[in-house]
């Protein structure tokens, strides 16, 4: 990691990105994505969603600096942003340890040091409480059509080191499509449903699952985002995972 830099205009088109540099550098951001929801109150222009942001619209906040991601933000549109002249900064954000050392370049491009918050993170994740003995689940991420967390994903590798391994981590894709009965016949030994993307409740998704099969109800911002919320996510997930077996 390169020196920290001076203060610049930055555009997110990552939320948890956004909110990372936005209660680390303030002042800094001059436009986000309309799915960037963190911090409460954020208010700075919108660019559009992480998969068709307006480019015109970016450009016409001349950042500095966009930020993005391999996997949420779409090689064309980065592109289109780097001919024209702006630098784009873009994460690849597989593993937990991915997740602080890409954090870190971040906010050091955006010209700030190393926050409390990531300090924070870094040391809720250096033991935390696990499930024992260890659990295999499946891991909805969508409904119509069922989509599950697959092979090396930022969310399973969280669950992994709280004693949840993904039943589904051999598969060839890193999001699979799986059919409803193939999805029942897996005979997990928990279902761990989040609210983002897809917005699972109690009444959306545990009834589509064997009666009797523990659900984890998990708040999403805790379990796929990598920014101030990893503080608290391995007690938030833990939580609702022991909850599942009460």
């Amino acid at each position: 990691m390169g020196p920290v830099r001076g203060p610049r205009r930055v555009v997110s088109l990552v939320p948890s990105l956004t909110e990372a540099v936005a209660v680390s550098v303030p002042g800094a951001l001059v436009g986000a994505t309309d799915w960037c929801s963190h911090p409460a109150g954020l208010d700075v222009p919108r660019v559009g969603g992480t998969k068709n942001p307006d480019v015109p619209r970016i450009l016409s906040l001349a950042p500095d600096l966009v930020i993005a991601n391999e996997e949420e933000n779409r090689a064309p549109d980065l592109a289109a942003l780097r001919a024209a002249g702006v630098e784009v900064l873009v994460t690849e954000i597989r593993t937990l340890d991915e997740a602080f050392r890409e954090l870190a370049r971040v906010l050091a491009e955006c010209g700030a040091g190393r926050p409390r918050w990531l300090a924070a993170a870094e040391q809720a994740w250096t033991a935390p409480p696990r499930l024992s003995p260890r659990v295999r689940a499946a891991v909805p991420i969508w409904r119509r059509p069922w989509m599950v967390l697959g092979r090396d994903t930022f969310a399973g590798d969280l669950l992994a080191r709280l004693g949840v391994d993904n039943a589904y981590a051999a598969h060839a894709e890193r999001y699979p499509r799986v059919p409803p009965d193939e999805l029942r016949a897996a005979a997990a030994d928990l279902v761990v449903l989040p609210d983002e993307p897809y917005r699972f409740t109690r009444e959306d998704g545990p009834e589509a699952f064997p009666t009797g099969t523990p659900v984890a109800l998990v708040d999403g911002r805790h379990l796929t985002w990598y920014g101030p919320s990893l503080a608290e996510a391995p007690a938030v997930i833990g939580e609702a995972l022991r909850a599942a077996f009460r």
